[in-house]
């Protein structure tokens, strides 16, 4: 992945502050809402600091298994889900995707809710034609599949490793130092969790041929990615707990990969994008 100042290679514009950034659609997923590794006040903040036709919440919104061990939630975690249901009331087509985390919505699949679509599945078709499959992903994810006992067990190890994070970049941040992330890192260095990754987006390449579609978008693995495999788009949003990230569609059907730290420092520079056309093909956006 590439650094965030590197997501966006648009056109920016100054305008006022009160305006906001637009797009066709937002994905998110992976939020983890009630537990305290959601980052829910930056999540809140992107949140109010952007607009779209259509929401996709790609599963794992709420943390069912940490709520079940430990009760946590905060007034924040309720501004995020009042804030996403007041965009459902004012024309938002919110579509709620449930993953692993939030399994026991998947009982009221295809049933709407406060204006929100509960999906287990669907077909999203940009504004170029793209045919995109959107579902969560943890039905590709072995261990869930096969050992779910062990999911339990791999869950309680980041979130200790979470902690220790919150711990440790507490102290990077009065050092003046960036943000550190040690569960990141060995998902990029532990060879065995690389293999995982590239297995589990493999597969979903799979599912996305199996079902002729022109690619896919899921979230599950909290690793944001946009990448060609085997002539079948792939596409991760990321998560709200480290990555900070979202997949996007411009009003041209293009597709990228933004921060939390993107849009804010739209916010902060006086700057915002009004012109979702790029000048130049970015990394990580795919057209046509």
């Amino acid at each position: 992945m590439k650094p965030a100042d590197q997501f966006l290679n648009k056109k920016l514009h100054k305008i006022g502050k009160k305006d906001i950034v637009r797009f066709r659609t937002i994905w998110i997923s992976d939020l983890h809402l009630g537990t305290s590794g959601c980052q829910a006040s930056k999540l809140l903040e992107f949140l109010r600091a952007t607009e779209s036709e259509t929401l996709y919440l790609v599963g794992d919104i709420i943390d069912g298994w940490q709520l079940k061990r430990r009760w946590y939630w905060d007034q924040t975690h309720n501004n995020v889900v009042q804030t996403v249901l007041k965009k459902a009331k004012k024309g938002t087509n919110v579509i709620f995707v449930p993953g692993n985390h939030d399994e026991s919505i998947r009982q009221f699949i295809d049933l709407d809710f406060g204006g929100i679509k509960v999906r287990d599945e669907l077909v999203h078709t940009t504004a170029d034609g793209k045919r995109m499959l959107v579902l969560h992903g943890d039905r590709f994810d072995g261990v869930i599949a096969c050992a779910k006992w062990l999911a339990y067990v791999g869950d309680s190890l980041y979130t200790v490793i979470l902690k220790f994070n919150q711990i440790f970049n507490n102290w990077r941040a009065r050092a003046g130092l960036p943000y550190w992330s040690l569960s990141q890192y060995l998902k990029l260095k532990v060879k065995n969790a690389v293999s995982y990754i590239t297995q589990f987006e493999d597969a979903l390449a799979d599912e996305a041929r199996r079902k002729g579609v022109d690619g896919i978008i899921c979230g599950h693995i909290h690793k944001p990615e946009i990448r060609d495999i085997g002539g079948v788009l792939y596409c991760n949003d990321g998560d709200w707990v480290e990555s900070l990230s979202a997949l996007v569609e411009d009003a041209h059907g293009q597709l990228s990969l933004v921060t939390w730290h993107d849009i804010m420092h739209s916010f902060q520079s006086d700057e915002l994008l009004t012109d979702m056309e790029p000048e130049h093909p970015a990394g990580v956006a795919v057209s046509g």
